[in-house]
């Protein structure tokens, strides 16, 4: 999925997306909310996610 495939999903700025991939803004919670709705996510299925994406920004498999 592209940024911009993303960003049609969650209803936001193809930009906002870029910014936030990049760290230059940060995930508001207005984001998380929609990034949430429009994949019929909750809590604990987000913070697995966010979980798995820390792990692999280090380099670290996250199944040892």
């Amino acid at each position: 999925m592209t940024q911009r495939d993303f960003a049609k999903i969650v209803s936001c700025s193809f930009s906002l997306i870029a910014l936030v991939e990049i760290g230059k803004r940060r995930v508001t919670s207005n984001l998380e909310s929609k990034i949430k709705t429009a994949f019929d996510l909750d809590d604990q299925q987000l913070q697995s996610i966010a979980s798995l994406v820390s792990e692999f920004s280090k380099g670290i498999p996250p199944f040892m």
